[in-house]
């Protein structure tokens, strides 16, 4: 049986190879398209947080279950008694200053993600970069005091639900003003959504380099 799959997928691959694909050539092209839609350059972005905006908000909750799942796995481990970290001080000024450049990349790309090359998912990743350098050059007890004082837990499920909210509004029907194309206030409630994205994406990884500290003793 496993031959006649096999020759039906050879058969399928050379159909696609060799027939042509007619394909209707509108006046518009689709990025162009995406572009007027949505009301930004960044047609990715206006593809993410506005045509595909479900896919999108699941995507969020799929990253939020596997945080969770992060710290779940690993509560029943015995804590790690030895914590790995840089002591050398070239390395602990490199590392930081990797993090300072992290940093304000992840919030350039959070607030322009909409005009430029980025958007929130980049933005949180470079963020979760930024917190990931400053914990293998810091104790574990000041990364975790500094969580908890203020309260990266609370705020990383507020961004969450606040994204769902304005997702549902915006699949609902009901868009804020496009503005100006180009200008830094445009798209409606995208650059929102980019922004809550990279709060998310960057306060689950704090979270997640915490857990693996713990447990783990290094990231």
């Amino acid at each position: 049986m496993k031959w006649i799959y096999i020759a039906a997928g050879i058969a399928l691959y050379l159909k696609f190879l060799i027939m042509p694909n007619p394909a209707d050539s509108p006046d518009i092209s689709i990025v162009e398209a995406v572009v007027q839609d949505s009301g930004i350059p960044n047609a990715v972005s206006g593809i993410i947080f506005r045509n595909r905006l479900y896919d999108t908000i699941f995507e969020v909750v799929v990253f939020t279950i596997a945080i969770m799942g992060a710290s779940f796995l690993l509560a029943n481990e015995r804590p790690s008694c030895t914590i790995y970290r840089f002591t050398d001080q070239p390395s602990i000024v490199l590392a930081r200053l990797g993090a300072t450049i992290a940093a304000l990349v992840s919030i350039e790309l959070a607030i322009r993600g909409h005009l430029s090359p980025g958007g929130g998912f980049a933005a949180g990743v470079a963020g979760g970069t930024a917190i990931g350098l400053i914990a293998i050059t810091s104790s574990p007890e000041w990364m975790q005091g500094i969580y908890q004082r203020y309260h990266a837990a609370i705020w990383e499920k507020v961004s969450v639900l606040v994204f769902i909210v304005l997702a549902v509004i915006t699949l609902a029907g009901i868009e804020l003003p496009h503005g100006e194309m180009g200008a830094l206030v445009s798209g409606g409630v995208i650059p929102l959504l980019n922004i809550l994205v990279a709060i998310k994406v960057a306060l689950g990884s704090w979270a997640v380099i915490l857990v693996f500290i713990h447990y783990r003793g290094l990231l």
